[in-house]
């Protein structure tokens, strides 16, 4: 085991710089989710002219491909997440979780022996959409897969990291123009159901548990002054720790739209996407895995909890049907997803070291996995008893 784990960081070491290249082409060219024509091409390539065997376009999706490699034991799957942010590029840093990806299945390609797994990359596409992952999962392409892992990057180095479940839904009134001046007693205001579907929700906050996130903006709301609105729309999501609290506040949210709309005198559309995001769901054994190769690697995890700062994504729903790690990988201290500034720390220094990182701690995990019946059994009885 030791000649392996050591093999693996030489291996990556030597890889350096086509490995940060990687991130480095994404930040340069950022594709929004679904259009990521050029990351997933790019990524495919690599992993084609490596050994692995390509499947483009999987599960419905143009930009989502699938690379594998090995013939028996047990099936990991690497995820790699590539698309970025409206206007903000890379803002969330899957150009590093793309490119740690690669890394670890490149390493574990190069140190494995056809019979010992089965390692597979899913090019994720849309998590920003929350619709990538939930599709593969739909469609069945993680049937396969006994366990499935991917790095983020963060402002600290955290093995365990809790998320929200997500649900979306969508608001449209209708309601009749008038002249704002003239005739506005012939109008009905649809703006106006907009604003008091927003009123009746700061007021349902509340009552709304600590853990409880709803949060919206005005899709579409008039043309202009003097013409009482006839459209009217908004967009909301809301997250919760656990999809029944989830489910139960969208149909508060609903009752409040419900509420304007009888108030004002218009229509309401409702539009629920049927593409719920999960909660994340832990794995102790997992993820102690994995933190004992942080430990090999001399590198000292965050105490930061837990629970704190919590957002969504569509690992969540990898979570719930194939027992899964999340970790985050760091690129520098203050730094918060969004935002310009982690978007330019993604091809900084450190930037280009999570990338390493996370390929050498990915890889590291999975050798000592495929390597231990009892971790895999530990691990496999954790997801069941849970």
């Amino acid at each position: 085991m030791s000649a392996a784990k050591r093999s693996i960081l030489a291996f990556v070491e030597s890889k350096r710089e086509e490995l940060t290249a990687i991130a480095e082409e994404l930040y340069r060219h950022p594709e929004t989710g679904l259009m990521e024509f050029k990351a997933s091409a790019l990524l495919a390539e690599i992993l084609g002219k490596n050994g692995f065997v390509v499947e483009r376009g999987i599960a419905g999706l143009e930009t989502a491909f699938r690379a594998s490699i090995g013939t028996a034991g047990p099936s990991i799957a690497i995820l790699a997440e590539m698309d970025a942010l409206p206007e903000m590029g890379h803002a969330c840093g899957h150009n590093i979780i793309a490119a740690a990806a690669v890394g670890a299945a490149l390493a574990l390609r190069h140190v494995l022996p056809q019979d010992a797994a089965r390692i597979i990359v899913l090019g994720t596409p849309a998590e920003e959409l929350g619709i990538g992952k939930v599709e593969l999962v739909r469609k069945g392409a993680l049937d396969d897969v006994d366990f499935a892992m991917m790095v983020h990057p963060s402002s600290k180095r955290q093995v365990v990291k809790m998320y929200l479940g997500l649900a979306r839904v969508r608001f449209t009134f209708l309601g009749r123009p008038a002249h704002a001046a003239a005739y506005p007693d012939e109008g009905i205001n649809a703006l106006d159901a907009v604003i008091q579907t927003f009123n009746g929700i700061n007021a349902l906050r509340q009552q709304l548990r600590q853990n409880v996130r709803v949060h919206g903006i005005i899709t579409e709301g008039g043309v202009a002054p003097n013409i009482i609105p006839e459209r009217g729309g908004c967009y909301f999501y809301v997250r919760a720790d656990d999809l029944e609290e989830v489910e139960e506040v969208k149909k508060r949210v609903i009752a409040c739209a419900q509420g304007a709309a009888l108030a004002s005198g218009c229509r309401l559309l409702v539009d629920e996407d049927e593409r719920v995001l999960a909660p994340l769901r832990i794995n102790r054994a997992f993820s102690a895995l994995y933190s004992s190769q942080l430990s090999y690697l001399d590198l000292q995890e965050s105490t930061a909890p837990a629970d704190k700062n919590k957002g969504s994504s569509d690992i969540g729903n990898v979570s719930q049907v194939v027992p899964t790690i999340h970790p985050h990988v760091p690129i520098g201290d203050g730094l918060h997803i969004h935002s310009e500034d982690f978007a330019r720390a993604t091809v900084s220094e450190k930037g280009k070291e999570a990338v390493l990182e996370g390929a050498r701690a990915m890889a590291l995990t999975a050798t000592e996995l495929i390597a231990s019946t009892e971790w895999q059994q530990k691990i496999i009885k954790e997801f069941k008893s849970g």
